[in-house]
């Protein structure tokens, strides 16, 4: 989504909505969240065939993924859609491998059309809202931590007050955990059907979340380019997957997050095993714009994205950003760690209609914990 089209379509919204932001104090007891909001961890094993390796967590939930993508085709852009149609062969095949294959297998396991769960993908790339930090406790130990806010202006239900794709998605949301002969050698938050990464740990090396970043040259642009075939831009998911698989350091996974060109402007949260290796990456669609680095001897002893570039202010009708950096500096740096991150992630606005799950991540202990998240009334919609 382009930031002109958010802002047309979020004014509108927001006539009716003057009061619903005001920000009313920061949770403080929302941690441990209840068990049953706890997400499933489930086993992906690299060791088969491309083409197997979701089947048997995807079919369970053919009646689930099929509802999902026939509300995302009635809201995505109908000029996307015409293009899918038309070059579903060229798209598929001109996807990298492993991830052409596994489509295929997912599609055949959920005998979903091969081109609706190609739309599934692409959806991941262009409209994820969320808030990410990155944390170091006055030891020197490193806390990541997000909210996936998913489902902007995507079916707003009057009568429940919910957004129709955040509610579809939430019955989908599993920890996959990769496995190697046997060994797990990442982990990522999934919805079932998204081979890409965006939300992840490599237990020991880094930790890595994605938020996506509103820009005029937004990710329709280069999605339609890319399908058209006017440029060779990388897929975010399907970089973030690749760089779990070769990235052996921070430095590593900072430098391959930094360098292609991609399909949509992001932002790249990452998180390594050292003090101070913490940072935001903001990209456009051909390179890295700016790193805001944890800097602890100066005081900086966390940092926080949203969807806004850190040098400029927030939307004035989505400023989750205040509110999460006014909770952490009442955490403060004593009170970093999972209970303080996710009484922030738990504050409104912070916490919204759009929010499906907050996700715990520690990269020593390899700990990724992740909860299924609702907001009650009164709750800001996004």
């Amino acid at each position: 989504m382009s930031l002109l089209q958010l802002l047309i379509v979020a004014a509108a919204f927001y006539v009716g909505c003057i009061h619903c932001q005001d920000f009313d104090g920061c949770s403080v007891n929302a941690y441990p969240p209840p068990e049953n909001t706890q997400i499933k961890d489930v086993i992906l094993n690299l060791d088969l065939a491309p083409k197997e390796r979701w089947s048997h967590l995807v079919a369970p939930y053919k009646v689930q993924l099929t509802a999902l993508i026939a509300q995302i085709k009635k809201l995505v852009s109908a000029k996307v859609l015409e293009i899918i149609d038309k070059s579903l062969e060229a798209i598929v095949f001109r996807l990298p491998q492993p991830y052409r294959d596994e489509i295929i297998g997912i599609s055949t396991a959920t005998e979903i059309e091969l081109g609706e769960v190609v739309l599934y993908n692409i959806f991941y790339e262009i409209f994820t809202v969320c808030t990410s930090i990155v944390g170091q406790d006055k030891d020197g130990k490193l806390y990541h931590a997000r909210n996936l806010d998913f489902g902007l202006f995507m079916g707003w239900d009057m009568k429940n007050n919910t957004w129709a794709i955040s509610e579809l998605l939430r019955p989908l949301i599993f920890n996959v955990l990769y496995q190697k002969q046997g060994k797990v050698v990442y982990k990522a938050v999934h919805f079932l059907g998204y081979v890409g990464i965006i939300t992840g740990i490599k237990p020991g090396v880094f930790t890595l979340t994605v938020n996506e970043r509103f820009a005029l040259d937004g990710g329709y642009i280069g999605l339609i380019e890319w399908l058209l075939g006017m440029n060779k831009a990388r897929w975010m998911g399907f970089l973030t997957r690749e760089t779990f698989e070769n990235a052996n350091s921070f430095d590593d996974a900072k430098k391959a997050l930094s360098d292609d060109q991609l399909i949509a402007p992001v932002y790249f949260i990452l998180g390594g095993t050292k003090p101070g290796e913490g940072c935001v990456i903001t990209r456009s669609r051909t390179k890295s714009l700016d790193v805001m680095s944890l800097d602890p001897p100066k005081g900086v002893w966390y940092v926080l994205e949203t969807n806004y570039d850190h040098w400029k202010a927030p939307l004035f009708i989505d400023d989750r950003r205040t509110p999460a950096n006014t909770c952490m500096k009442n955490t403060t740096q004593a009170g970093m760690g999972f209970k303080g991150l996710f009484n922030v992630l738990s504050t409104k606005p912070v916490l919204n209609k759009l929010t499906v799950y907050t996700a715990l991540l520690q990269v020593d202990s390899g700990t990724m914990t992740t909860y299924r998240r609702s907001c009650h009334d009164p709750c800001w919609p996004w």
